[in-house]
């Protein structure tokens, strides 16, 4: 299919496949987080290994319960951001300018926006449920849509590095 120009700037609809992965993330973080929702006790840690607990958490702000307890207008702050992003990285992977790693990362990145929304929007709050921890420490705990942002984000980081190496080859 050609490619069409229109407000988005030339569009690659060829690049429509990498949204196969945003809804496999998608379909994953919110089956995982329904089955949480139903199988764990809030607060409640189930042990899965030493270092490892399924532990039921709802979270009303952003990453590391930035602005949680502040009153219910960041659930609204924090959707319309999502929102406003999942809309930037669409266009961004429509516009097919980057290759197949950085649309992978939009891909996944796009996925976890998507669910972490859908929990705000549905919810009020977003459902986390992997918890690590290590000598008393405990990382905060994460969902599938979390993994697919941070991976996502990994990629795009990656992938800087590596361009910066082929330009300096």
């Amino acid at each position: 299919m050609p490619e069409a120009n229109n407000w988005l700037g030339p569009v690659s609809w060829r690049r429509l496949h990498w949204l196969w992965i945003t809804l496999v993330v998608l379909v994953l973080d919110l089956w995982t987080k329904g089955w949480a929702d139903a199988a764990l006790t809030l607060y409640q840690p189930v042990e899965i290994l030493p270092f490892f607990n399924l532990t039921l958490a709802y979270n009303e702000g952003a990453a590391f319960s930035f602005l949680a307890g502040a009153g219910g207008w960041q659930r609204w702050f924090f959707s319309i951001i999502a929102v406003i992003a999942s809309v930037v990285i669409l266009v961004w992977l429509l516009r097919g300018r980057d290759g197949p790693v950085v649309a992978l990362a939009l891909a996944l990145i796009l996925g976890g926006a998507l669910g972490n929304l859908w929990d705000r929007i549905v919810h009020g709050h977003v459902v986390d449920f992997l918890d690590f921890h290590w000598a008393g420490w405990h990382f905060p705990a994460f969902n599938v849509a979390d993994m697919g942002i941070s991976v996502g984000a990994a990629l795009i980081i990656l992938d800087m590095f590596m361009a910066g190496r082929r330009s300096h080859d």
